[in-house]
């Protein structure tokens, strides 16, 4: 299966030789640190509430915080290794567009965790983001 048609994945069938990225709440990262397991989705809800973990590609970070976090100061990313995934990652865009962005079917074991960066907003309120 392909990332570029909107088909899933399981987490060993590699698809994108590329990282993904999920953007979180110092709270957020605290107590999946303290349950083992990250089951954030996005915005104050739960992966029970959404069905899935809101992840975006490097390129799409800034414009995600921009648009769903409008000046925050206690935001994070989170660096994930599509292949070290548990669960399913789908390609999709449910919004309508043509956007593809990556959405984890289940919770974000800890070990896929490969990185964890301040998002702090620029003086304007606005996020950059460039990786890391």
């Amino acid at each position: 299966m392909t990332a570029v048609d909107g088909k899933t994945h399981r987490a060993h069938d590699r698809v994108s030789p590329r990282d993904i990225f999920h953007i979180t709440t110092e709270e957020d990262w605290a107590r999946a640190q303290a349950e083992g397991a990250y089951s954030a989705s996005t915005s104050g809800l739960t992966l029970a509430q959404v069905g899935f973990v809101h992840c975006a590609y490097e390129e799409q970070v800034a414009r995600v915080a921009n648009v769903f976090f409008p000046g925050l100061a206690n935001l994070l990313v989170l660096r994930i290794v599509i292949n070290k995934l548990h669960a399913e990652v789908r390609y999709e865009n449910l919004e309508g567009g043509d956007e593809l962005f990556p959405h984890v079917y289940g919770p974000l074991n800890l070990d896929a965790i490969v990185g964890v960066m301040s998002l702090p907003p620029g003086r304007d309120g606005t996020f950059t983001f460039t990786g890391g």
